[in-house]
């Protein structure tokens, strides 16, 4: 298995659009559409070109993990789009430990991001638990001080100073 920035081709574009669907709507029964999710079909654009990234995680030509990092202004970032198949979940793979290492590595040495936002659906626990693990703070929407685009499912707003 290896973690790699995003290139764009549509197989690698497919295969992010499989497991985004799978973890999303098959898995938490959330009933996202990728039209909700537009940034997906840009990602050089969307992530890329103003110094955020987007990597995936492939297995013998699989995609199967991903995160994003979008780069807004004031030295604030936004965390996207982390998804794993379960079974790269917990040990021995820990997929989702080596991605977010991996984002959280790259905002340390190649930004000048100070605080990372993310959002994520109130019923995925198990992603709170991972988020809290990692050091992010539970806060308020009143507390959110940047806009961006996500499809809201009464998520929950988090907070990491870097």
């Amino acid at each position: 298995m290896k973690i790699e920035t995003y290139k764009s081709n549509p197989q690698t574009l497919a295969g992010l659009v499989d497991l985004i669907e799978f973890c999303q709507n098959e898995e938490a029964h959330l009933g996202i559409k990728m039209i909700e999710q537009a940034d997906v079909f840009d990602i050089p654009q969307h992530y890329q070109a103003n110094g955020g990234n987007f990597w995936i995680a492939q297995d013998n030509g699989l995609t199967v993990g991903s995160i994003g990092l979008l780069n807004l202004e004031n030295k604030n970032g936004v965390l996207k789009k982390l998804f794993t198949y379960p079974k790269y979940r917990g040990n021995p793979t820990r997929l989702g430990q080596k991605l977010f290492d991996t984002f959280i590595d790259y905002v340390k040495n190649n930004t000048d991001i100070q605080t990372i936002f993310l959002d994520t659906p109130e019923g995925e626990e198990r992603s709170h638990y991972f988020y809290e693990k990692q050091g992010f703070k539970l806060i308020s929407r009143d507390e959110l001080t940047v806009n961006y685009d996500f499809p809201d499912r009464n998520s929950r707003i988090y907070k990491l100073e870097v």
